[in-house]
């Protein structure tokens, strides 16, 4: 609720801070600032605990109060002037650092494996649409390498169980080879386990992830084995850390 959490996504930046309460504010158009209107009605503070996990969810517990909200303070004439500023926050107890609710870009989206929880990883992938990394690719034997963006587009689901097959954090494996079903996993850095369901990777369309890496080179697997039996562990490490 305004003044806090100002800007153009409101909704994704009260999940990302994992607040429980949320709320709808009806304001003035400011001439020349966005969100800096006169507050002529607002949900009484703290708000009301909202129990979403998904920004659409939290859509459908806000729109409704909105729309109740705008046809009262209409049919009462709160924008007429003079208007009374109603908003929780009247600025008596000294200034205070609310949070910019900035446009979601790319770079929220770049999954940082050194200092993201499993926890973390799949809340952001819940609240702001698919994650992605870089890797190098090599261009051609020899030469230099270039990075190539891969978009974890069906994200990621936890493992049940445990795997000791990792070499680090952030350097997704191959597990599975000689099975029907080979998958990518990825060691996070609270130690969990999270399993790739699809990838994107750039200038290719989404694909099983086992297949998406085998087929833009981000695994590659050995050739001259015999079904793959001299692999130790049934594993192949991807090329280099995700970036």
């Amino acid at each position: 609720m305004l003044p806090e959490f100002p800007g153009p996504a409101p909704l994704h930046h009260t999940l990302l801070e994992d607040r429980k309460t949320t709320g709808v504010t009806l304001q003035t158009l400011h001439p020349t600032r966005f969100d800096k209107g006169s507050i002529i009605a607002q949900t009484p503070y703290p708000g009301i605990e909202h129990g979403a996990k998904t920004v659409e969810k939290l859509r459908a517990v806000t729109a409704p109060i909105g729309a109740k909200m705008l046809l009262q303070s209409l049919k009462a004439g709160l924008f007429v002037p003079p208007v009374v500023e109603v908003g929780w926050y009247s600025g008596e107890s000294g200034p205070r650092n609310f949070t910019h609710a900035s446009k979601i870009g790319p770079e929220e989206r770049h999954l940082n494996w050194a200092s993201w929880s499993a926890h973390e990883i799949l809340r952001r992938q819940r609240i702001i649409g698919p994650l992605w990394n870089t890797i190098e690719i090599p261009i051609k034997q020899g030469e230099r390498k270039a990075a190539k963006r891969i978009i974890w587009d069906g994200g990621f689901r936890l493992l049940d169980g445990e795997c000791h097959l990792f070499p680090a954090t952030g350097h997704p494996i191959i597990v599975g080879l000689r099975g029907p079903s080979p998958q990518v996993y990825v060691r996070t850095c609270d130690g969990n386990v999270l399993v790739a369901n699809s990838i994107k990777a750039e200038g290719e369309v989404t694909t099983e992830a086992f297949r998406a890496a085998k087929r833009t080179g981000l695994a590659p697997i050995p050739k001259g084995l015999d079904k793959l039996a001299q692999l130790p562990h049934d594993f192949v490490a991807f090329h280099s850390r995700l970036g």
